[in-house]
């Protein structure tokens, strides 16, 4: 696993880069540059900052987030039952779906958790059920929202 065992020391560049990266990430063809010339650093030292954070581990991915709802996509919370045996397989399979966003671990007899994201709740139980199929979990809930309750979720370093 990429960033395991790795130290990273931040410096004051690094703690700064982290808290702009967290929300409004610029719409820019060169949005580094942006980044870098509020930070009074360079596009490359930026890159190079970010890349080596991530390669860390520290920063898992850099990506939009969008609303399911407003660009006419529906989203699930998934919960599946699966074998310790099997644990390897369903992660591995449950990560090859686009749709997925997060997929974690819990100590509970429903012990692995998802969320999953696609145009239609009908699409969302059709992959669930292929998901099933190939892993042989079948014990899988699918969980929609009937309220939205949204956090914030920026770390200031």
């Amino acid at each position: 696993m990429k960033g395991v065992g790795m130290e990273i020391v931040l410096d004051e560049l690094d703690k700064a880069i982290l808290n702009r990266i967290q929300t409004r990430f610029p719409l820019s063809p060169q949005p580094f540059a942006v980044i870098g010339e509020e930070l009074q650093a360079s596009e490359a030292v930026v890159i190079e900052r970010v890349a080596r954070l991530k390669e860390s581990g520290l920063i898992r991915r850099i990506g939009g987030n969008f609303v399911p709802g407003k660009v006419g996509f529906v989203s699930t919370l998934c919960a599946a039952k699966v074998p310790e045996e099997k644990l390897e397989l369903f992660a591995r399979t449950v990560n090859t779906f686009p749709g997925v966003t997060h997929n974690y671990l819990r100590e509970n007899a429903y012990n692995v958790w998802f969320t999953f994201i696609a145009p239609s709740m009908t699409c969302i139980v059709e992959n669930l059920s292929m998901i099933a199929r190939k892993t042989g979990v079948t014990r899988i809930l699918n969980l929609p929202a009937t309220h939205v309750f949204k956090i914030k979720a920026k770390f200031d370093v």
